[in-house]
């Protein structure tokens, strides 16, 4: 049986490796979760992902996913959190720009947000703020393979 997680997983990273013309090497990070991924030995995925249909869409993180992500960037030189917002589309946050939503004082269960109205960019809230920018659904999977974060 196909888990939940497995398709929409499988949509994030179809979208990477059909991006490039070039060999894309993915392997899962050496965790005990199954959200988290490294692309070409360096870059680090956190997916998570909404069923819900329709904006808003809300994604809880134990104080465990946050240690997850700290420890991928602590080893890998770039880590992104893809929100997989049901069939809408699919939001890329930088490090710095989850930590601008959840900062380094982890609750046992914090959340961020992501909504939008139709043929607009998302909105981003957390725990701890709410980005200043807006995310395209453009960004992804672009913004995983530019030289900023």
């Amino acid at each position: 049986m196909i888990k939940e997680f497995e398709f929409y997983h499988g949509a994030v990273l179809s979208k990477i490796v059909h991006h490039r013309d070039e060999k894309i090497e993915v392997k899962t990070y050496p965790s005990t979760s199954n959200a988290s991924y490294v692309i070409n030995n360096d870059i680090g995925l956190y997916i998570k992902h909404s069923t819900k249909r329709l904006s808003p869409w809300r994604f809880s993180f134990m104080k465990q996913h946050q240690l997850e992500l700290e420890d991928m960037k602590r080893n890998l030189s770039k880590v992104f959190l893809v929100l997989v917002c049901g069939h809408d589309g699919i939001v890329t946050l930088s490090y710095n720009e989850v930590k601008q939503v959840l900062d380094d004082n982890h609750g046992e269960v914090e959340w961020i947000s992501a909504s939008r109205t139709k043929n607009l960019e998302y909105t981003i809230n957390g725990s701890d703020g709410g980005l200043n920018r807006k995310i395209g659904k453009s960004d992804f999977p672009r913004k995983i393979f530019s030289t900023y974060q």
